[in-house]
């Protein structure tokens, strides 16, 4: 049998999907090629419902699957079924349905449905769960760059995200098998790890031995020698004790490049989303990181639009990214989330104000991601090449400090190092 798979959404989705692939390939599936097969015999799609954006990509991508494959086996699964089970079932023709457990048991629930073609769906409270569901991979698809989860859930409970509702409390994976897993993408050639959960600020925390993620991380950087960059890929300022800056100063292979969620730079409007810090610790965080290392790239994500945010709030939000002079901002307007204590608030900011402070927003972005980018121009800089660009004809990779960049050449660069003369010419900004 073959199989298709997508994902839609964060680090965490994508990391899912090809755990569920490694499962695929186990059972003796083997993945569709549409130069090979006509059509696959399932298709699995792994959801997101952070926005209201990412729910409209959702129901596009399962209706266009369910059109053009009418008779695959379609599994849905992830945030937004979790969200919208019954929808997905009876209005978007999924024949499988989970939400963001039972992950492991799909190739079952295949067998199952064959067995008696008959509609499944799989919802289950996952609100007071604390067992991490144990999925693992051991090679990518095709991917370079090897993520590994490390956690799901979240205990925060921002007022304007469905997450900790819909993907349960926080869970914590053995540090075990998040080195055994680590140990085994390195013995299949993978040189960059970058570390994925929900909240990763919260690893350990659950663990009767109060482990945090910095014990994780110097587990990891002093065990493997072999490892050539290891990357966090989002992280709150919870983390950043002084466990974390010694790691940040001792090891060269942690990657130059921390993203940190601001979220807002207005102290109202912080204390309004329910976040756990307030502006004067965030940027004090970032000032003992850019103490160690100075040149390294700190990026973030800012709601704007928020309820109640008045334009003097918006103005404070900006002055303080300023402030800070992130490398780059991901800006997105407020999206209202049924189900959360922000969807009610009073005083919801029109779209056409939401738009403008996006775009004000997005231009200081792309001024302080060129004064960042200016300080490496010109220099010599290491960077792993991920893969093959045949629109440019050259290979893309990223340094240390996520700079991006790309290098024609006659040698197969792909998952290899290199040092190149970085320039406006060669730079690639997303």
């Amino acid at each position: 049998m073959t199989f298709l798979i997508e994902f839609l959404g964060c680090k965490v989705n994508s990391y899912e999907v090809e755990a569920l692939a490694n499962a695929f390939f186990k059972q003796g599936y083997e993945l569709f090629d549409e130069n090979k097969h006509n059509a696959p015999d399932v298709i699995v799609i792994n959801t997101c419902a952070v926005t209201q954006t990412s729910v409209t990509k959702d129901k596009k991508l399962i209706k266009r699957y369910r059109k053009q494959y009418p008779n695959a086996i379609l599994v849905v699964m992830g945030c937004y079924s979790q969200y919208k089970y019954d929808y997905v079932a009876s209005e978007l023709g999924a024949n499988i349905v989970l939400g963001t457990s039972n992950r492991t048991k799909i190739i079952d629930y295949i067998h199952e449905f064959l067995a008696n073609r008959k509609t499944i769906i799989i919802h289950e409270d996952n609100s007071k769960d604390r067992n991490y569901e144990r999925i693992s991979i051991t090679k990518y698809i095709s991917n370079t760059r090897a993520y590994v989860k490390i956690q799901d859930g979240c205990d925060n409970f921002c007022s304007y995200c469905l997450i900790p509702y819909i993907r349960g409390r926080s869970r914590s994976r053995l540090p075990e098998d998040i080195l055994s897993e680590i140990n085994d993408l390195l013995n299949n050639g993978y040189k960059e790890i970058v570390l994925t959960g929900v909240d990763m600020a919260s690893y350990g925390l659950d663990f009767a031995s109060k482990i945090t993620l910095s014990d994780l991380l110097e587990m990891i950087l002093e065990r493997f020698d072999n490892l050539y960059r290891l990357r966090i890929s989002s992280l709150e300022t919870s983390l950043i004790d002084d466990k974390f800056l010694s790691l940040l100063e001792r090891f060269d292979n942690f990657a130059n490049h921390l993203h940190i969620p601001l979220q807002s730079g207005s102290k109202k409007i912080i204390k309004l989303m329910n976040r756990k810090y307030d502006v004067p610790a965030f940027i004090n965080k970032v000032a003992a990181i850019r103490k160690i290392r100075p040149d390294i790239s700190i990026t973030t994500d800012v709601i704007v639009g928020f309820p109640g945010e008045s334009e003097e709030d918006f103005l404070e939000s900006y002055n303080t990214c300023k402030e800070i002079k992130f490398s780059k901002i991901h800006v997105f307007p407020f999206s209202p989330r049924e189900g959360t204590l922000a969807y009610k608030m009073v005083n919801q900011v029109d779209g056409k104000t939401k738009k403008d402070r996006v775009h004000r927003l997005l231009e200081l972005s792309s001024k302080m991601e060129e004064e960042y980018y200016n300080m490496f121009y010109g220099k010599n800089i290491e960077f792993l090449f991920e893969e093959y660009d045949e629109k440019i004809h050259a290979y893309k990779g990223h340094s240390s400090n996520y700079l991006e960049a790309f290098c024609s050449s006659n040698d197969n660069l792909k998952n290899e190092c290199r040092n190149i003369v970085f320039s406006k010419e060669n730079c690639i900004k997303i």
